[in-house]
């Protein structure tokens, strides 16, 4: 397999590459966010402060945490908004626009993010109804970038969690992400792939994925290289010529274990061979049972084809000699739980009235008012005992660590973001810090997430009166 290292940075200019013109991100939204945005504008609002926060209401099943992920494609994003001529000119010609005021489209001409952003450090573990992110600027600009923030916080922190699924079932044994080819999409397969292996993955096949992210790559062959030569030995031998130090062989597509025989000719070259289809618990001890009685005791076994968190758990708890591992479509797809239902939500509102804080009352739709913070404790062995989730104005909640961190002042970055190997070590060390309880594969513990005595009493306040 061939690799490339893991930078110590993150890399950024992936969202503008995927998606395009940087001119053209304002219309990566929903039609009723600019509808919105011209209704405030036609009726002198959208200019006081708001505040909006970002969170999941449920964890999918089986699940008892989120990695959260994305970040760095929502900070880019901020700092990249624009509306071009082409893309106004675009908005003006919808019948939706045709009685808006000409000074709406200088406002977005001009229109650059100014507003405050705090989140969650991608890599942090996360749980219901706790803001992964919050967005405090002028109503319109908060307003405008509801769309892409869920777009993409759901889809890599929804990859990243399962890929943490699969990471621990692997036991310490790498996993690859398989999974472009399966993806929704190329971008789905890049961003998919930065997500996994955020949460653990050794890396990714996923090419220009490790080029815009620095990712390590990983490569063998498919079936058909073996096929386009007149035998299966000839195919080997070509490819180790081609690959003198990176050779793993897939052996399965025609008998796997004469197929193994023959790679074994090849001798301590042999770097791997993989197995993609059959009964892998079985096949994999014959396999090691073969290379071992050619002296091939250090050429690896790598297992794939359709694998999930499930199917590596039971190989792994018989013991299969399996070295590691490459799942695609269930990770890429998160296919037993494909959506996540993030939501953003208006929290606060500062007017000429003052600071009022706000809820969405609807039933099994309800929302906690105002702008939160996150505290987590821990217990005396240095588990995670609990979040604590309380009013940004309340006072800190001793010896526990506050969650959400400022990223945005002013629309600018306060700091570099973390790199990726800072957020992957991160992810690693809150999941070995969760109880064993809450991680478990299946029918996790939930989670204590406790509300402060602050939105207990500010909820009773804005109860509707009988």
């Amino acid at each position: 397999m061939s690799t490339s290292p893991l930078p110590s940075a993150a890399t950024l200019g992936a969202t503008l590459g995927a998606l395009g013109d940087t001119g053209r991100f304002g219309l990566a939204t929903d039609l009723y966010q600019l509808t919105m945005a011209a209704g405030y504008w036609e009726n002198g609002l959208g200019q006081e402060s708001a505040a909006f926060e970002l969170f999941v209401r449920r964890l999918p099943a089986n699940r008892g945490y989120l990695v959260v992920a994305g970040l760095a494609q929502v900070v880019e994003y901020l700092q990249g908004l624009r509306f071009d001529g082409p893309s106004l000119d675009f908005l003006r010609g919808l019948a939706q626009f045709e009685a808006v005021s000409p000074s709406f489209w200088e406002f977005l001409r001009e229109f650059r993010f100014t507003g405050d952003l705090h989140a969650l450090p991608e890599g942090t573990l996360a749980f219901p109804n706790e803001p992964l992110l919050q967005i405090r600027a002028p109503l319109i600009q908060a307003q405008m970038v509801e769309t892409f923030l869920l777009s993409t916080l759901n889809h890599q922190t929804l990859v990243a969690s399962k890929a943490a699924r699969v990471v621990d079932a692997a036991r310490g044994k790498a996993v690859v992400e398989f999974g472009a080819r399966r993806a929704h999409g190329f971008d789905s397969a890049l961003f998919g792939a930065r997500a996994a292996v955020l949460a653990g993955c050794t890396g990714t096949s996923n090419v220009l994925a490790a080029q815009m992210f620095g990712l390590p790559v990983y490569g063998t062959a498919a079936h058909s290289f073996i096929m386009a030569f007149p035998h299966e030995i000839d195919a080997f031998r070509a490819f180790l010529r081609a690959f003198p130090k990176h050779t793993t062989l897939l052996v399965d597509t025609y008998d796997t274990l004469e197929g193994t025989r023959r790679a074994a000719t090849l001798g301590p070259e042999l770097r791997g061979v993989r197995l993609d289809s059959g009964e892998l618990l079985t096949l994999s001890r014959q396999v090691r049972t073969i290379l071992d009685e050619a002296g091939l005791s250090a050429t690896r076994i790598m297992a794939s084809g359709d694998l999930n968190e499930d199917s590596i758990t039971l190989l792994e708890d018989a013991g299969a000699p399996l070295d590691l591992y490459g799942v695609g479509t269930e990770m890429i797809t998160s296919r037993d739980a494909p959506a996540l239902g993030g939501v953003y939500k208006l929290v606060a509102v500062d007017g000429p009235d003052g600071h009022r804080a706000v809820r969405k009352m609807s039933e099994s739709k309800s929302t906690y008012p105002d702008v939160k913070q996150i505290y987590r404790t821990r217990d005396a062995e240095g588990r995670f005992a609990g979040d604590i989730l309380a009013l940004a104005t309340e006072p800190p909640v001793e010896g526990a660590e506050p969650l959400l961190q400022p990223v945005l002042r002013g629309g600018a970055l306060i700091q570099p973001l973390p790199s990726l190997e800072e957020s992957i070590h991160l992810a690693r060390s809150q999941r070995e810090a969760l109880p064993p309880e809450v991680r478990r594969r299946q029918d996790p513990a939930p989670y204590s997430v406790r509300i402060s005595a602050g939105i207990e009493k500010l909820m009773d306040e804005m109860r509707p009166q009988e």
